[in-house]
């Protein structure tokens, strides 16, 4: 068994499992509400206890649903503007679509 905790050491809290992290939350005095934390909760205790300074990184917080929901509003106004004749609205809208759908690939991967 003092192989598997020399392994847990060694390896950063990034790859250990959610299991192994809420196991080792539980080490922690002061720290309650373990089994209701997801894993970036448990890594942000740990690392707040074992006084890691974590490097913050740039906020990811786009919402998907919204830029979907932008995407389908934007199509109903090309298609106007396609039965309208506004080649330059057509052409303004298919750019703004375009752009929309590379941040959604960008936020799912």
């Amino acid at each position: 068994m003092g192989k598997k905790e020399k392994t847990q050491k060694e390896k950063p809290l990034e790859k250990l499992t959610a299991k192994e992290l809420r196991e080792i939350a539980l080490q922690i005095e002061g720290v309650t509400g373990v089994h209701g934390m997801n894993k970036d909760e448990l890594i942000s205790v740990i690392k707040k206890a074992r006084g890691i300074v974590d490097e913050k990184k740039k906020a990811t917080t786009i919402d998907v649903r919204a830029l979907k929901a932008k995407i389908k509003e934007l199509k109903v106004k090309r298609e106007e503007a396609l039965l309208s004749g506004d080649r330059e609205a057509v052409e303004k809208l298919r750019k703004a679509i375009s752009r929309l759908k590379k941040k959604t690939r960008r936020a799912a991967a």
